[in-house]
């Protein structure tokens, strides 16, 4: 069933993707002499399609909650604007090409790895009968990548380089159903490559990262939303809830906390209890970072200063680490 389900809508993007490509893409590639792109651009729009349908249905679901149950009253939506350019531009599929640009490189290194004898990793046949169903096989990649998903958040709140990075999200005082794709596009582009990889390792057919992807980033814009909601205690001890991800975003607990943070979940807050990160408190705090009380740091309002901004951020902390350096030689 579960399988049947992938191929529907598999089959239902791809009949689309056909559809607008031949009456409408195509003959305006023919038009501008660009059809030597006729095919990777086929491709891109298997993705620019399933990014439509995913902002579709995460803005008719959770913008009429955010209107009814907000977690914070806001005078205006100002600040939510430049988060929307964010999602159209990570929504439309053009970082999750990485999984099918890595494709052809990791096929040739499994074919290497044969060649020496190396056994390819097959999550599937972990055990024959159990691991082999379709829907098993799902919830064993989802447990991994989500697991790396965990960890590789934690990293960028404990590395400060990667945290000037990771800041841009960070950064933003009125969290909305958009704030999820607010990221560096370096970032972005290290995270697509980081999870790609890991994907195709563990063998995810390219249908099922589809919709891996898919629900993922459905699931982080209900964690991101206005919305006051709270799954209960047992819920908040299984799923990253908007209450449990607010936490994670409040100032002076989701970032700096008593050590570096608490609930860097994804998807599965369970990760955050394991590893001792885990906050349940689900008190209202402001959403940001300490040194923006005040304004003595300023993180952008539009797409390129924030972009840009990090960058200026990393340089000082660079050069400060290299003065630093720099002192204790001279000292010695």
């Amino acid at each position: 069933m579960f399988h049947s389900i992938l191929s529907s809508l598999d089959n239902f993007v791809s009949a689309l993707q056909t559809l607008l490509y031949v009456d409408v893409v195509q003959p305006v590639l023919f038009k501008l002499g660009m059809m030597d792109y006729d095919e990777d651009t086929y491709d891109a729009l298997y993705w620019v399609i399933v990014g439509v349908l995913e902002v579709l249905a995460m803005y008719c679901v959770l913008r009429p909650l955010e209107a009814l149950r907000p977690a914070e009253e806001w005078n205006n939506r100002k600040g939510v604007r430049v988060d929307v350019l964010y999602t159209w531009i990570v929504k439309l599929g053009i970082l999750n090409l990485f999984f099918f640009t890595f494709q052809p490189l990791f096929d040739s290194l499994q074919s290497w790895l044969r060649v020496q004898g190396v056994a390819n990793l097959e999550i599937d046949n972990l055990w024959p009968g159990v691991t082999t169903q379709p829907i098993v096989t799902f919830i064993i990649y989802v447990l991994i990548l989500d697991l790396a998903g965990y960890w590789y958040h934690r990293l960028e709140h404990r590395i400060g380089i990667w945290w000037e990075l990771h800041a841009v999200h960070h950064s933003q005082q009125k969290m909305s159903l958009w704030s999820d794709d607010r990221n560096h596009l370096l970032d972005d582009v290290m995270q697509a490559s980081f999870f790609a990889a890991i994907a195709l390792v563990i063998g995810v057919e390219p249908s099922q990262f589809v919709v891996l992807v898919a629900i993922t980033n459905l699931m982080q814009s209900v964690q991101h939303a206005n919305i006051r909601l709270y799954y209960g205690w047992l819920g908040e001890r299984i799923v990253v809830s908007p209450a449990f991800h607010r936490r994670h975003h409040a100032v002076g607990y989701g970032h700096e906390g008593t050590t570096y943070g608490c609930n860097f979940g994804v998807l599965f807050s369970f990760w955050d209890i394991i590893f001792r990160s885990a906050s349940f408190d689900r008190t209202v705090e402001p959403t940001g970072i300490r040194d923006q009380l005040g304004a003595p740091v300023h993180y952008g309002d539009g797409f390129i200063e924030q972009h840009w901004l990090a960058f200026k951020r990393i340089g000082a902390r660079l050069t400060s680490h290299r003065a630093t350096s720099d002192n204790g030689a001279a000292a010695v």
